[in-house]
């Protein structure tokens, strides 16, 4: 019966061991959470303002884009306007320049027609003083 009795107070100390070694890892456990709750809680106050300074960050490059797509708009209508500007004065300068200088180039068609006529009118009358029988080319 003596082997017995060791035998039941070897199963009853490794039994009270595998409990405290249980209570143990609780005990660990309950305090590694703890300790990793703290460290979510530094690193959501460490990272929280840089979340707050990435959203302005984006805020105010969403402005500078919407301000900058407003210029380029902006520059773009002026420019367009420039060209339509440009084009009726060319429009206009064509048309003033354009109208006298016909009237000029029609002006000096009929000075020179005028001066042909002159010329001819002249050489006509040489040829009637030589006479007509006496044609230079005849053979």
């Amino acid at each position: 019966m003596v082997w017995r009795d060791v035998f039941l107070g070897v199963i009853a100390v490794a039994t009270l061991a595998m409990a405290i070694a249980q209570v143990g890892v609780i005990i660990a456990a309950g305090l590694m959470a703890r300790r990793v709750g703290r460290m979510v809680d530094q690193l959501e106050r460490d990272v929280k303002p840089l979340f707050g300074h990435l959203n302005a960050i984006g805020a105010d490059a969403s402005r500078a884009v919407a301000l900058a797509t407003a210029q380029v708009e902006r520059a773009d209508r002026m420019m367009a306007d420039l060209a339509v500007r440009v084009e009726q004065t060319l429009n206009l300068v064509q048309t003033s320049i354009g109208a006298p200088a016909r009237e000029g180039r029609a002006m000096m068609g009929a000075f020179r027609a005028a001066m042909q006529a002159l010329r001819e009118m002249r050489k006509g009358r040489g040829r009637q003083g030589r006479g007509d029988d006496e044609d230079p080319l005849f053979i």
